[in-house]
């Protein structure tokens, strides 16, 4: 009975954790193509941005709590804007970093997942995002949050799990591809609208205040990261 359940969780490791083969070229470049089509154009945009503001929120939340700082909740709202609420010392390095991390997660989490492909572990990217979408779910405090995380983990859960090999790829290099990609977009919308005079109290201001530097410099981070991990996570994902 032990020896058979110890076989089971090895089988259920090496299934997680396994590599698996890499997918023909061409579904990764057909991936990054459906990707580009619904980052770029703006009805789409519009629906899927709720990805990239998850992704944003998150990476609120998880630097928050590992500076050390009380993450009282995380809210989703229909118009992808999003808030993430903690409590700790209103400035310093915790609060620097927890308020850099949101514009910066998305692209830095769709590299993660770009060495992750490159390596053949495209099984483990499921289930790593799965993970992280269930601890944040815990988070959540209003419905639609809630909707929007459980209904995005459980595609996850159901391709990780029921999908075979190529359908697996073919999902995991979309979603890496539009994190890479759609983690460049903020960036410029948010220019955009400072442009305008708008977003007075945007992550880039928020910081400006906070470290006594113009708000300019941190959006230029802001593209600097998305726009260098868009490069170098293209790079693992196509192999060159």
């Amino acid at each position: 009975m032990e020896s058979t359940a110890t076989a089971s969780l090895t089988d259920l490791w090496d299934r997680v954790f396994g590599t698996q083969p890499a997918p023909e070229q061409w579904l990764v470049i057909a991936a990054g193509v459906v990707a580009l089509a619904v980052v770029v154009p703006h009805t789409l945009w519009r629906l899927d941005r709720n990805a990239i503001t998850i992704a944003h929120e998150g990476g609120h939340g998880l630097v928050a709590l590992l500076t050390g700082r009380r993450l009282d909740g995380i809210r989703l709202h229909s118009d992808t804007s999003g808030l993430t609420v903690s409590r700790g010392k209103p400035s310093g390095l915790g609060m620097i970093l927890t308020a850099a991390a949101g514009y910066t997660a998305p692209p830095l989490l769709g590299l993660g997942g770009a060495w992750l492909l490159a390596s053949g572990r495209i099984t483990a990217f499921l289930w790593i995002a799965t993970a992280l979408l269930l601890v944040m779910l815990v988070m959540i405090r209003n419905a639609y949050g809630a909707l929007t995380v459980i209904l995005t983990g459980g595609t996850f859960l159901l391709v990780s799990w029921l999908a075979d090999t190529d359908v697996q790829a073919a999902f995991a290099y979309a979603v890496v591809w539009f994190l890479l990609l759609g983690g460049v977009r903020p960036a410029f919308e948010l220019q955009s609208k400072r442009r305008r005079g708008g977003a007075g109290d945007s992550d880039a201001d928020q910081l400006s205040r906070l470290t006594h530097v113009p708000a300019g410099l941190w959006l230029f981070l802001f593209h600097a990261v998305s726009v260098c991990s868009l490069m170098g996570g293209g790079r693992w994902l196509l192999d060159v």
